[in-house]
């Protein structure tokens, strides 16, 4: 089977880029980290404008009823330039979760000024709401739950609203956590637990987008850096090994591409659930080990450089790292991999 993107799903990747670089985000992200949102809202209200939020809400709830390989091709050009805030709940996981309660009421009330831009939106699912939670225990936590204007706490088959508590610290200082608790009741019983466990995996699959984003935006940087790098009066990208670690980093994201592409596509077919989490998890898991080892290998090449916080690379390394293991870590998704496989789902 060949994946390849048509032209207009290639036109709004690079229409993004353009936006992401514009606005220059290793400053915005830098901002975002320390408590200071206005760049990096000005920013995501240009791509909301663009449709970036809206992708997946439907026409009537004011979005665009694009499907999951529009949002996968968003969500990897965001990741590319690591854009701050809680892109993969107000674009994926909130609007995947109200869209699939049995009473439409709450999409139809919320996913507007969600989809525009003028409202952010933060989900947080707690260690009751099943194996999909990707906690294992304390309280739920949500990202930029202080700024966001709606704060959704999943428990079990319950959706509740959230308040934010406290900050929690996080390895990226971009990726804003805090501790929420559930309040006033949205909505409860069988369909609700089914809604979130699409919603986790809808959620997974655009982390998983964001971070093939990182590690292609890695294995750029370090190519052009080890072209620019001298020692000895030749550039270090010259050394065999160095070429060998780069098409390594290389070959791991090329190969992780077309299972996101894959369980894209499956989340978009309404595949039953244990192929639905099978796919999704794969890609998860791909995505983000490839980037991992892009992050590894940029650290490498760049040297001590790499470590300090004055450097941009430094901003995807934490992404990468923090991504990796939200939306459930990697023992977490091999373990769905493991039991499709020992079930006999392998087709």
């Amino acid at each position: 089977m060949r994946f390849a993107l048509t032209a207009e799903q290639n036109d709004f990747a690079a229409s993004l880029r353009k936006m992401a670089e514009a606005a220059k985000t290793p400053g915005v992200v830098r901002a975002w980290g320390t408590g200071d949102s206005a760049a990096g809202r000005a920013l995501l209200g240009q791509l909301a404008e663009a449709g970036a939020l809206g992708l997946t809400v439907s026409e009537d709830n004011g979005g665009f009823g694009a499907g999951p390989v529009e949002l996968i091709v968003a969500c990897t050009e965001l990741g590319r330039a690591a854009v701050p805030g809680p892109l993969v709940e107000t674009a994926a996981a909130i609007p995947a979760l109200l869209q699939a309660l049995p009473d439409s009421a709450l999409a139809a009330e919320r996913l507007p000024e969600l989809a525009e831009g003028a409202k952010l939106g933060t989900l947080a699912l707690t260690a009751s709401a099943g194996a999909n939670a990707g906690r294992a225990a304390g309280a739920a936590t949500a990202l930029d739950a202080d700024i966001a204007d709606l704060v959704l706490v999943a428990e079990g088959d319950r959706l509740a609203l959230g308040a934010a508590g406290d900050l929690v610290t996080s390895v990226d200082a971009a990726r804003r956590l805090f501790t929420v608790t559930a309040g006033e009741t949205l909505a409860e019983g069988e369909g609700v637990a089914a809604a979130i466990d699409l919603a986790f995996d809808t959620a997974a699959l655009a982390a998983a987008a964001q971070l093939l984003g990182a590690g292609r935006a890695l294995l750029d940087t370090s190519v052009d850096y080890v072209k620019q790098r001298q020692q000895f009066g030749t550039p270090i990208g010259r050394n065999q090994a160095i070429k060998h670690h780069l098409a390594n980093a290389h070959i791991g994201l090329e190969m992780a591409q077309p299972l996101l592409y894959r369980a894209a596509l499956t989340l978009e077919s309404q595949a039953d659930n244990e192929t639905r989490g099978r796919d999704i998890s794969a890609a998860k898991l791909s995505c983000g080990e490839a980037a991992y080892q892009a992050a590894r290998i940029a650290l490498q090449v760049h040297g001590a450089i790499g470590y300090t916080a004055e450097c941009d690379l430094s901003l995807w390394l934490t992404k990468v790292t923090a991504l990796r293991s939200a939306w459930g870590t990697p023992a977490q998704h091999r373990a769905r991999i493991a039991a499709a496989l020992r079930a006999g789902n392998v087709a």
